[in-house]
């Protein structure tokens, strides 16, 4: 083979497997964003609401400061079994196509560059280690009046933006503009 081909898929292989790496590291990376929601409902009942919401999604209540209206949540997110079969996949392939090339640069060691394919279970654990974590959910409650002089609530909710997603959806929260 030609060893400028070799070494422009030996290059595009590296440069493949440096993009796998950033991207199961980033599959545990922390996710937490603020936002500022708006009910329709005044403070009493969306608080209410939020406190049920909460409850249900196993988190508990760590802290009130009634001064502020502002309750701190905190619950456990448990990793996705999905997630961690598909990374520990996904770096099967890359570390395959990386022993692959290097076994076809350098024959000699290519039982060695084989055994790089072993340490795919790894990205499964990394991310089943850093995933399974506690999480925050901070939230402000305040009232204003909307519009037409109708009693509206603004949250403020500082948590991951998968929770804030769902909190968005199942209680019907549209974003402050």
């Amino acid at each position: 083979m030609n060893t400028t081909i070799l070494s422009s898929t030996f290059l595009l292989t590296l440069l493949l497997a440096v993009g796998l790496f950033f991207f199961i590291r980033a599959s545990a990376k922390d996710r937490t964003q603020q936002v500022k929601l708006i009910a329709e409902q005044p403070e009493e009942s969306i608080l209410i609401q939020l406190q049920q919401y909460f409850d249900r999604r196993a988190y508990r209540i760590t802290a009130v400061d009634a001064k502020q209206n502002q309750v701190t949540f905190q619950g456990f997110v448990r990793p996705s079994w999905f997630l961690a079969i598909f990374l520990s996949l996904l770096a099967f392939c890359g570390f395959l196509c990386l022993a692959l090339v290097l076994a076809i640069l350098f024959p000699q060691f290519a039982k060695i560059f084989l055994g790089l394919v072993l340490l795919s279970p790894a990205a499964g654990v990394f991310y089943w280690k850093k995933a399974g974590r506690s999480e925050q959910v901070s939230l402000k409650v305040e009232t204003f009046a909307g519009v037409e002089k109708e009693t509206r609530s603004l949250i403020t909710v500082i948590a991951h933006r998968d929770e804030l997603a769902q909190l968005q959806q199942e209680l019907q929260l549209k974003p402050c503009e």
